[in-house]
This record gives structure tokens, C-alpha cells and sequence, in this order.
């Protein structure tokens, strides 16, 4: 977050996790020189050194553009600063000496008028006079003039590191504009990406840790992670978007800030029930050609034909819900009552004819709708044991939990519409992100493997949905102090900015 913040404890933050991590690694290496490797040619093991040297590049590109904007912003200021010229004491006591009135003029006292009165020299030359002050004053400029050379540029340079600092600087002009340019995209990209790359490490350092998803169940396995790890980001994304995030779009249930507040760009991007649906349609199109990949060439069963059924469902609901957010598409609905809005003459009653408030933000219960209906079939859902069906019915549950709480938001709005670019946070929605999460990790964990180590272990269905709660919880609370604390960056950096302006203008 303090990277998305652009502050400049993400330097600083960014080498605390590369000492973490340099020191993971070193154990990681020393237990792989002691024992043999039980889990051949896994994916964790070389993702996780990729992301290593991903991370690393990142790491050193930031410190290239902070550098950059440090030395930018040093010369910005030197252009400001430079009718501000540090004057010693004694040629300025010789200033008043030659040019007596000159001075007096300039300094008056603020409730002088200028009219009648003049400043005391006597005790101006008491006060200049005097062996202590002229060491008071002198000290005083130096601390000014040091201060002032400290503050301007080098705070953005390493202290105690001139060899960094000289390194940092032959590579700032080794490197071309465009190259720069590029990097600092790569930069953000990553900034983007990075959530969900470590999410993909999490989940298959568990995988290889386990030892489960190999042979054919790879298949199983590989479909429950990505299913239920779609719904885990679902539900991550509408806490943010309860707590703020994405507000610039309207996402947060709000008003969406109109062109002149926000970028041309951003005031076209499609409503959060668009993006919902489009990607239901997307789920639904995709696997309706996998849900049979597991046993390819084999005979089609009846829950081979339930799943692509359940494909289908997914296709055709999350195209109706791109369809109910398209404005062309209403508008064409209102056809039938559009030539009399023409007549005015006629029909002079134009208040009549003003939209209605909810037409002023979205109201889609589609992808609430689609999510009830998955939920009740996995509640229902036939496995080939106890102990999975159970699993099944959990967090087919929570998403039946998740579509009621969405039909509580739309009628809190329905009463009550959004009427401020402040994001509303339905309490509702709260509930909604906790039965996202916890039933996305409770997918996940219902596949094959998992299901059948619980069973040789005598575990029953309770504990996997006890540790998803407290790890749901915890999730929550995690994310909402990162957001604030970005937030608490984002100020800061402003903030400084502001004061930094303030004193130069």
C-alpha cells in the first residue's frame, strides 16, 4: 500500500520484506539440501523464484524513481529558491548602516501604521550589538543555510551511502527516458498484479506442503482453485468497495463523480453490476468446454451434464446482466412511451416525464440472482461421501447467505438512493464480503484430496468451515487497516506537499 500511496516508506518497507525474505529462502534452501524433494517438478518452487526476481526488479526500479523525483524536485526547488539567497549577519548590519530609512521602512512592527512612529534604534543596537545574539544569530544562519541545503535535495539521497548514491546516479543518466518510462510501467503493473501472484504462491505452497493435486486429480483440484479463488477476490473487492475503493467510478455505492471531477477515462468505465456480469459470462462460456476435461474421451455422466448445465446458467445470466446495464438498451425499452414526450404541446406535464431517481445508479439483481441459485444446487449436491457433501452444503450456503444480504442492499437503495460522491457503506454488504470469502476458501478446500485427508484423518466437515471463519475474520480486519493505512499515506504525502509549496511560494 505505501507503493499504490507513492510514499517514501515504500523504499524502506519494500527492503524489510527483501530481508524476510532473503532469510526464508536461506532456510528453504538449507531443508532442501537435507531432504529429498517429495513433490517432483511443483509449481511453487519455481514460481516462487520468479516472483523473487519480479519482486527484486521492482524493488530497484523504485529506487531508481525515487531518486528521479528526489533530484526533480531538488531542482524545482532550486529554481524557487533562488531570490532567497542566505545573508550573514554582519553585511546585513552593514546594510543598515549605509541605508538607515531603507531599513526602518521595511521593518516595521505589524501594528505600525507607517505614520508617526519609528523602530527604536536603540534598542536595535542593543539587540545586534550584543556578543551572545551575534553568535545566537550567527549559529541561527548557519543551522538556516545547512537546513535549507539538507531539506532541498539531499533527503532524497542516501546518508552514509555515497557509493549507492553514486551508483543510483550513473545508472539515472546510463538510462534512456523511454526506458524509464517503461520500467516505471512495469513498476505499477506489478503493483497491480502482486495480490493476486501471492495469493497463487499461498495456494500452491499448501499444495505442495500437502502433497495432494497429482495424477489425473489435478484436474479437480485446478478447478476448485480457480472457481473458489474467483469467489474469495469477489468478496475481497466488495468489502472494498464498502470501505471506499473504486469510488471515482461510482463503484462504491455512490454517485459516480461526473468528467470534470475525475479523468475522461474513468468517468466511461462500465458500472460495478456490469463488470459482476461480464464476468459471470465469462465464467459460464469458458467452462462449459471444461467441464468434461477431467474424464476427456470417456462417457458423459449426469453430473458431467448438471456442471455444464450450471455452465449455461452462468452464460445466459451474465449476459442478461450486461443487457439490463446497457443505457442503450433501457433506452430502446422505453420506445413505446418515447413518441409521447415529443407531443409537449400536448402533453405539457414535464415533470411527468423526469427519470426516475433510481434510474441514477444501478439496481441489477442478476448476479445476486445466479449466485442463489449455485448456492442452493451445492447445497443439494450429490457427493461420494458424507463428509463432502457437508462441505458442499457449507459454502453453498454462504452464497445463499451473500445473495440475500445483496437483495437488503438494493432495497436500502431503493428507499433511500445514493445523493453524495461519498461512498453510502451499506452495512449489508459487510455481510456479503464475509460469506464471499469464507465461501471461496471452503471451495477450494472441497476437492478430492482435501476431502479424503480430512476422512483419513477423522475429521469432520465442522473443521473446515470453523477455520475459515477465523481466517475470514481475519482477512477482513487485515484488509481494512491496509486500506487505512494507505489512506493515512496518501494524506501524509499531500500533505507534505502542500507545506513544501506553502513555504517556497
Amino acid at each position: 500500500m505505501f507503493s499504490v500511496a507513492r510514499s517514501r516508506l515504500a523504499s524502506a518497507v519494500q527492503l524489510g520484506f527483501f530481508s524476510l525474505n532473503s532469510l526464508g529462502l536461506l532456510f528453504g534452501l538449507i531443508y532442501n539440501k537435507k531432504t529429498p524433494d517429495l513433490y517432483e517438478k511443483n509449481l511453487h518452487h519455481k514460481l516462487g523464484w520468479a516472483v523473487t526476481f519480479i519482486l527484486l526488479a521492482q524493488f530497484v526500479v523504485g529506487l531508481l524513481n525515487f531518486y528521479t523525483n528526489g533530484k526533480a524536485d531538488s531542482e524545482a526547488e532550486d529554481d524557487e529558491r533562488v531570490s532567497f539567497i542566505p545573508i550573514s549577519t554582519d553585511h546585513m548590519n552593514g546594510y543598515q548602516q549605509m541605508h538607515p530609512d531603507s531599513v526602518a521602512s521595511m521593518h516595521r512592527y505589524s501594528h505600525d501604521s507607517g505614520h508617526g512612529t519609528e523602530y527604536d534604534s536603540r534598542t536595535s543596537d542593543s539587540l545586534t550589538d550584543s556578543p551572545e545574539n551575534k553568535d545566537e544569530e550567527n549559529q541561527h544562519d548557519g543551522q538556516q543555510l545547512q537546513g535549507g541545503y539538507a531539506d532541498r535535495g539531499d533527503a532524497m539521497r542516501w546518508p552514509g551511502f555515497a557509493a549507492a548514491d553514486r551508483a543510483l546516479s550513473w545508472l539515472h543518466q546510463l538510462i534512456p527516458s523511454q526506458l524509464m518510462k517503461m520500467m516505471s510501467f512495469y513498476y505499477d503493473a506489478v503493483d497491480i498484479f502482486i495480490l493476486i501472484i501471492g495469493f497463487v504462491l499461498i495456494l500452491t505452497g499448501f499444495i505442495t506442503y500437502a502433497g495432494i493435486f497429482k495424477g489425473s486429480n489435478v484436474f479437480n483440484g485446478l478447478a476448485h482453485s480457480v472457481k473458489g479463488g474467483i469467489f474469495f477476490w469477489y468478496g475481497l473487492l466488495t468489502l472494498g468497495r464498502w470501505m471506499g475503493c473504486f469510488a471515482e467510478y461510482g463503484w462504491a455505492w455512490n454517485v459516480r463523480p461526473p468528467g470534470g471531477m475525475v479523468s475522461s477515462r474513468k468517468a466511461k468505465v462500465p458500472s460495478a453490476e456490469f463488470v459482476e456480469s461480464f464476468v459471470i459470462f465469462l465464467y459460464g462460456s469458458t467452462n462449459v468446454f471444461l467441464e468434461h476435461l477431467a474424464a476427456w474421451g470417456g462417457a458423459w455422466t449426469a453430473q458431467d451434464l448438471e456442471h455444464v448445465s450450471i455452465s449455461v446458467m452462468f452464460l445466459g445470466g451474465g449476459l442478461c446482466g450486461m443487457l439490463i446495464e446497457s443505457r442503450k438498451v433501457r433506452d430502446l425499452l422505453n420506445t413505446s412511451l418515447a413518441r409521447w414526450n415529443t407531443s409537449q404541446d400536448q402533453y405539457p406535464f414535464k415533470e411527468q416525464w423526469t427519470p426516475p431517481k433510481t434510474y441514477s445508479f444501478s439496481m441489477n439483481p442478476i448476479p445476486g440472482l445466479i449466485i442463489l441459485l449455485l448456492g442452493l444446487m451445492m447445497s443439494s449436491h450429490h457427493q461420494h461421501s458424507m463428509v463432502s457433501t457437508m462441505v458442499h452444503k457449507q459454502w453453498g450456503s454462504l452464497f445463499v447467505g451473500f445473495a440475500l444480504a445483496r437483495a437488503v442492499t438494493y432495497i436500502l437503495l431503493y428507499l433511500s438512493p445514493p445523493s453524495s460522491y461519498l461512498p453510502s457503506r451499506p452495512p449489508s454488504e459487510i455481510i456479503s464480503s464475509f460469506c464471499l470469502i469464507s465461501g471461496g476458501i471452503i471451495f477450494i478446500a472441497s476437492n478430492k484430496d482435501t476431502v479424503a485427508a480430512m476422512e483419513r484423518y477423522d475429521l469432520n466437515a465442522m473443521f473446515v468451515f470453523t477455520v475459515a471463519m477465523g481466517w475470514t475474520a481475519f482477512l477482513m480486519a487485515w484488509q481494512i487497516v491496509v486500506l487505512a493505512i494507505k489512506g493515512w499515506a496518501v494524506r501524509k504525502r499531500q500533505s507534505g506537499s502542500n507545506i513544501t509549496r506553502g513555504i517556497l511560494t
